[in-house]
């Protein structure tokens, strides 16, 4: 096998992949990765990430294919990409959308492609048990409140679902962000913030409102949330980790946005109100078989809408 002299990337057949850090083309071939391989660990010299079943999936929800991922690994591979990958990422690239759920009047439709997926997945330890109303011989009728655990079950099972069944709208609710904060400083959103919060947003389509984005400390990813909540419009929850984080996101409101001290409420062992905009924390929200949630009567209009 011919090397490719300058090439950052060392593919093995286990998946995992190689990046030599101070190789002239590491950038680009980190660049080239990101979208389809997670990183595993980052020392000085050599970074390892690997190619999974859920970092294809996540690749190919957001609009990369197979031959896109190998076509990276091809052009930044020192030594060449095994076989076996190519192979491993066809297969796994190829199982996502063969499973899509949808919205069906007042419940979900969960529809497979073909009928031996419908049958397996049926059959499945996992995903067979909230497949019980079937509707046609590759569809079934799915109650709404197990959306996520059958989604969890069918990325078990090694089918992911594409979800295209929307969320519930909640309340409107008009954000707008300050050109010059209350405090009196100019104020702008960076583009990678605004970015990040289209990416969630997605024109408000029934593919956008659900996501993770992953910014290093300190580069403003309140930020991203005060934008998510501008081009949503709609009554937020914003859960934190703690009660000072509470306390920050109800200063970054306040300071950023044109929203009133009125239209935020706090739900905390200190107060417990609800409003336009609820803050609290996970802790409060968590429901446990032997601790139920301290806060159930609050009426959550789509998980995603929250920023």
């Amino acid at each position: 096998m011919t090397a490719a002299c300058g090439n950052a990337l060392i593919i093995q057949s286990d998946c995992s992949v190689l990046l030599e850090v101070y190789s002239a083309m590491a950038e680009d071939a980190r660049a080239a990765i990101a979208p389809f391989a997670e990183l595993v660990k980052s020392p000085e010299h050599v970074h390892t990430y690997r190619v999974t079943p859920l970092s294809i999936w996540n690749a190919r929800a957001a609009g990369f294919d197979a031959a896109q991922m190998v076509a990276a690994l091809r052009q930044h591979a020192r030594y060449g990409v095994p076989p076996s990958v190519e192979r491993e990422i066809f297969d796994l690239a190829g199982r996502y959308g063969r499973v899509v759920i949808t919205r069906d009047g007042n419940a979900l439709r969960c529809s497979c492609l073909d009928e031996d997926t419908a049958e397996r997945l049926s059959r499945d330890r996992d995903s067979g048990p909230l497949l019980t109303s079937r509707i046609d011989k590759t569809s079934f009728s799915i109650d709404p409140v197990q959306r996520g655990i059958l989604k969890q079950a069918l990325v078990a099972a090694g089918f992911p679902a594409e979800d295209l069944a929307g969320y519930a709208a909640g309340d409107p609710l008009h954000v707008a962000l300050r050109d010059t904060t209350a405090s009196g400083r100019p104020f702008t959103v960076r583009y990678y913030q605004r970015q990040s919060a289209e990416a969630f947003y997605h024109a408000g389509s029934e593919k956008g409102g659900s996501g993770v984005v992953v910014l290093p400390c300190g580069a403003g990813k309140t930020v991203v949330g005060l934008a998510a909540m501008e081009l949503i419009g709609q009554t937020t929850l914003v859960l934190t980790t703690s009660l000072s984080s509470v306390k920050q996101w109800r200063r970054e409101i306040l300071d950023k946005t044109t929203l009133r001290p009125d239209d935020i409420a706090e739900y905390t062992g200190e107060q417990k109100n609800t409003g336009p905009v609820t803050l609290t924390t996970y802790q409060i929200l968590t429901w446990r078989e032997n601790r139920q949630s301290e806060f159930p009567h609050l009426e959550l209009s789509g998980p995603d809408r929250g920023a």
